[in-house]
């Protein structure tokens, strides 16, 4: 039998969903075509300023999607612990990125994207934020609504 451990309180899931976003490299971000259709991508980023900061082509289906829409979804973590945000995403040419979210991205994943015309930023603004291990988080997973903190 699988102990499973006990619900976190919002707070605690709130700092553990900062920490994931601060220390966590890599996120699963979901879009949709104009036409409907589903992408799935994962992509390396950085959280600067409330935000999350991604890099790709500009001619990658991720990016045509969120330049057309800009709503997704993105995935941190393992499933039996999870960051689900719903985005309102903004795709940036890569010289448009302001200097210290520039500067936060390179010191993170030891890369530079800025500059190099075939690639884009994208700056996702979370508008609402689930965050659950196990059922028993299941009842208060929301941490944001609307873009403000719950908790």
């Amino acid at each position: 039998m699988t102990v499973r451990p006990s619900a976190r309180d919002a707070g605690q899931r709130k700092r553990d969903a900062l920490e994931r976003l601060r220390n966590d490299e890599d996120a699963w971000v979901s879009t949709a075509s104009p036409e409907g259709a589903p992408y799935l991508m994962p992509l390396s980023f950085v959280w600067h300023d409330d935000r999350l900061v991604m890099a790709t082509r500009k001619n990658n289906p991720t990016a045509r999607n969120l330049a057309a829409d800009g709503a997704c979804w993105v995935a941190l973590g393992p499933t039996r612990d999870v960051v689900l945000i719903e985005s309102t995403a903004e795709v940036l040419a890569s010289d448009a990125l302001p200097d210290d979210t520039g500067a936060a991205f390179v010191a993170k994943l030891g890369w530079d994207p800025r500059g190099r015309a075939a690639w884009v930023f994208l700056s996702f603004r979370p508008r609402r934020v689930l965050a659950w291990r196990e059922a028993n988080e299941l009842p208060e997973r929301e941490l944001m609504r609307d873009g403000v903190w719950r908790v």
